[in-house]
């Protein structure tokens, strides 16, 4: 995902309020209005933090990837042997290879429009203590202004599209590859005495919790797996390609989400321009988070409930839903809409349920990556090509998508 250098753009008004004025230029001699310019640190130097990153996140994806295969901990017990992991590689490899690619669409796209960018940041992330994938993902500093719809297009659309076709071949190569039905037994000999209808013994409700499968995954299932061969869903972590590629899908779902300054927010507001896309970006974002904190709270919930969290809830939802609109009692009014509509939907359909674990990603959204998307001096609309291969784009984060992405099963 590409991050603008420098701060963030300032929060944009409403977008029915005038275009924000573009911001001074800089001054033109260092040594003006107290400005100077920080020397760039030497070339070697760069390219040894963005190695060593890499390098530090294949050994934490590695070594997630064999926890994941072998169900134990790193530093728990006697740990992981060495063979063991070795056997990581096989997801970290598909994994950060995806995401390698993704970020270099993005970069040499940028390299094509004369825009500066940085290479990749990786961001290794590794407990041994719980489960992890092993990374928090990777960015790339965009270091100059972007200047036409074409350009944020073209560089938003470019990194998607190139994990995409990548991770594609990864999700076929692991269902056309995969062990006998057996091999779980390797990992659970406990199960071995119930043979192949040991889920109905071993697991409760609730007890496990698994990726959702979006519609590219089932139709790529359906397609090239052999059924008798594929895994119980609570058991699809021990199999590393296809980890990989379950994984591969949901950030590239997650970059395609059309808000804000997302990979899908750059490719729609290039679709649409800059005042149609801010307002559809507005409704989106709260119809987003309308969705994460639905059925949270019903008039079924206890009254202990209401009293611990009601404020707190309340409080998140003034927060997130701040930038939206341009004043503060617009955004208590539009918090207090968002919560009376969700309580109607409780009353409605009792036991409906959105998903919580996206209020976390709508906080980042609207506090750091912003709701809306900035201008640019050159608003030309894309050409024919461009367009169908934007609509297409966002055809694809339709299939790569799934509101609940973690299920408990």
């Amino acid at each position: 995902m590409p991050y603008p250098t420098d701060d963030p753009p300032p929060l944009l008004p409403f977008p029915d309020a005038a275009s924000p004025d573009l911001p001074p230029s800089e001054p033109d001699e260092p040594w003006q209005d107290g400005y100077a310019e920080k020397p760039e640190p030497p070339r070697w130097r760069r390219y040894a933090l963005h190695l060593g990153l890499f390098l530090l996140t294949l050994l934490t994806t590695t070594l997630a990837g064999a926890e994941w295969m072998h169900d134990k901990f790193t530093f728990e017990g006697a740990g992981l042997t060495l063979a063991e992991i070795r056997q990581g590689l096989w997801f970290s490899v598909p994994f950060l290879g995806v995401l390698t690619v993704h970020e270099f669409g993005h970069y040499f796209t940028a390299r094509h429009h004369r825009v500066r960018a940085t290479l990749p940041y990786y961001i290794p992330f590794f407990t041994g203590m719980f489960s992890t994938i092993g990374t928090f993902g990777a960015v790339i500093r965009v270091k100059d202004r972007i200047f036409s719809r074409k350009e944020f297009f073209d560089i938003g659309l470019a990194g998607p599209l190139a994990g995409f076709l990548l991770a594609v071949p990864v999700l076929i190569y692991g269902f056309t590859h995969l062990p006998p039905a057996d091999y779980i037994f390797q990992i659970h000999p406990q199960y071995a005495k119930y043979g192949s209808e040991y889920a109905r013994y071993v697991y409760s409700a609730g007890q496990g919790i698994t990726l959702a499968k979006p519609l590219l995954y089932q139709g790529l299932e359906y397609l090239f797996a052999d059924p008798a061969r594929l895994p119980h869903p609570n058991e699809l972590t021990h199999y590393p390609v296809l980890l990989a590629g379950s994984l591969a899908l949901f950030f590239t779902a997650l970059n395609l989400l059309p808000i804000g300054q997302l990979d899908g927010g750059h490719i729609l507001y290039g679709l649409l321009g800059f005042r149609r896309f801010n307002r559809l970006s507005g409704v989106l974002f709260v119809g987003f988070v309308f969705y994460a904190g639905l059925g949270l709270f019903s008039l079924r919930t206890s009254g202990q409930t209401w009293l611990y969290w009601g404020a707190p809830y309340f409080a998140y939802l003034c927060v997130v839903l701040r930038p939206v609109v341009p004043r503060l009692w617009q955004a208590l009014l539009l918090a207090v809409g968002v919560w009376a509509v969700q309580l109607a939907c409780t009353v409605a359909v009792p036991g409906i349920l959105g998903n919580p674990g996206w209020l976390g990603f709508g906080l980042l959204l609207s506090r750091l990556m912003g709701v809306f998307h900035p201008p640019a001096p050159d608003e030309t609309p894309l050409s024919g090509g461009r367009k169908v291969l934007g609509w297409l784009m966002l055809a694809i984060f339709v299939l790569c998508f799934s509101p609940s992405p973690f299920a408990f099963i």
